[in-house]
């Protein structure tokens, strides 16, 4: 068989993965053409966005953009948030069986049956016209109670970190499918072309012996492509790799090249039609757009000194989790879409009398300094601002009662809090309640899934309806569950 005939029965042994990228041609090189649109690769803009899939929201938004504050390690709502006189009460006394009878807790609890009730280890006080109760732990979050919405009846399915962090960013505690940003970079696209509609920074308390790890999944783009997935902004450095031209490589010499890479990326998509190559090409545009607009973002230095202040000493310190709030502020004011600044070392096992006042300290002020911050320049109405872990902690103590330095609390998926400012929630208030120990989700119970079906309500989006399929099936961030919570919805 000559040369020849065998190219010709290459070309007609067309694949399946071949034959249904070639044949999405059509779709693809419409997309590929918002993205070559003009010679300096800007994005198209489509219905007041930069991408996004044109027919979102489904109704008018209350929020436009999201800055959440993820709290790694789960929170001690116990201890911050959810007074209970009679916790204080039954100090050193076994928790009372009806309370625990059936619940699952982690390997480290075991069986809680004996286990001792700890008492909150700093008093509480009532704060604001509101009269929400706060710990001592947080002073700079009890002085802004009026311009907060407590949930108090948060609850989950996850007693251990990685599956329930994933189950509250994804809808599923297994990795795989795309978090919230995903979700929204996808549906609601970016009002900048300039700057990733999804960023990510993390940090941790220094000296903390409870931190835990960053997995990439926690930002993920899943089954979306990955033109969605989150930018985690680095510590150290320039926030992202690559920002600066290689020596002897100018600003025309570097365009001309990214012209001739999509060019060559064009006629390969036109071949198989593969999504992941107008990925590529939007990431090698944005990469470029970036060398100009990150060292503007990552200059604070005409930052006014009261603006500085509120986010507290640290603010100044790249890594800290001051540092990435006021980043986060400045993020939203130039177009991204959904902020996840994560802050590790929560994990008060055998530290809660010890670590817990170094993570209150660390991220006391700047959370509460972002959101006087949004405030006092307007952007707080239309910005959602969520401060939360993935679970709570253990009413009970772990470890020894005669041993103070060494009080902890176990992971606790059946009650625990989370607060949420701006963005269209009623400030002032607290929704929902645990029992009179702090064990149990009893009044107005949220579930992950119902917390998530309201966060997509309040940005328009009907959680029901804003589906991707998948493998034959057609999935959503709730999954197949949730409810809004109308009652928080000012």
């Amino acid at each position: 068989m000559s040369n020849s005939n065998l190219i010709a029965e290459n070309q007609l042994m067309v694949n399946r993965r071949q034959f249904f990228g070639q044949s999405a041609t059509g779709i693809g090189t419409a997309a590929l053409a918002s993205l070559l649109a003009s010679n300096s690769g800007a994005a198209q803009k489509m219905g007041g966005a930069f991408g996004g899939l044109g027919t979102l929201p489904h109704f008018p938004a209350k929020a436009k953009r999201v800055i959440y504050l993820f709290m790694n390690g789960a929170p001690t709502h116990t201890d911050l948030f959810d007074y209970k006189p009679l916790q204080q009460k039954l100090h050193g006394k076994p928790v009372p069986k009806e309370y625990i009878e059936g619940k699952r807790f982690s390997t480290m609890t075991g069986n809680p049956d004996g286990k001792l009730m700890l008492a909150p280890v700093e008093p509480y006080q009532q704060h604001g016209k509101c009269g929400a109760w706060v710990s001592n732990f947080m002073p700079h979050t009890a002085r802004m109670a009026d311009h907060l919405c407590f949930i108090k009846s948060m609850h989950t399915t996850q007693v251990n970190h990685a599956p329930a962090v994933s189950f509250f960013l994804s809808g599923s505690e297994t990795p795989g499918r795309p978090t919230m940003g995903a979700w929204l970079s996808y549906g609601l696209g970016s009002d900048t072309d300039s700057l990733p509609s999804f960023v990510v920074m993390t940090s941790v308390s220094k000296g903390t012996t409870c931190g835990q790890i960053f997995y990439d999944y926690y930002w993920e783009s899943g089954f979306l492509p990955s033109q969605y997935q989150g930018v985690k902004f680095r510590a150290g450095g320039d926030p992202v790799l690559y920002l600066q031209n290689p020596s002897g490589i100018g600003a025309v010499e570097r365009r001309g090249m990214l012209d001739d890479l999509a060019k060559l990326n064009q006629m390969r998509h036109a071949e198989f039609g593969d999504p992941e190559i107008l990925t590529r090409i939007a990431q090698y545009e944005m990469a470029y757009r970036m060398q100009a607009s990150v060292p503007e973002l990552a200059d604070i230095s005409k930052e006014p000194q009261p603006v500085l202040d509120l986010y507290g000493p640290a603010v100044k310190e790249r890594g800290t989790f001051a540092y990435n709030c006021l980043m986060a502020r400045r993020l939203i004011e130039r177009g991204t879409r959904f902020v996840q600044v994560m802050h590790a070392g929560w994990d008060q096992h055998r530290s809660v009398t010890t670590e817990l006042y170094n993570q209150c300290r660390d991220t006391d002020q700047p959370s509460a300094g972002l959101v006087a911050d949004l405030q006092q320049r307007g952007l707080l109405e239309d910005t959602l601002v969520i401060w939360g872990g993935e679970f709570g902690r253990t009413p009970f103590i772990q470890g020894e009662l005669s041993n103070r330095p060494q009080w902890g609390r176990d992971h606790h998926p059946y009650a625990f809090t989370i607060w949420m400012a701006g963005g269209g929630v009623k400030p002032g208030i607290t929704y929902g309640a645990s029992d009179d120990l702090g064990m149990n989700a009893a009044v107005n119970p949220v579930h992950v899934h119902d917390f998530q079906a309201t966060l997509l309500h309040l940005l328009g989006i009907d959680h029901e309806q804003f589906t991707y399929k998948f493998q034959g099936r057609r999935y959503r961030l709730s999954d197949v569950h949730g409810k809004v919570v109308h009652e928080i919805i000012a």
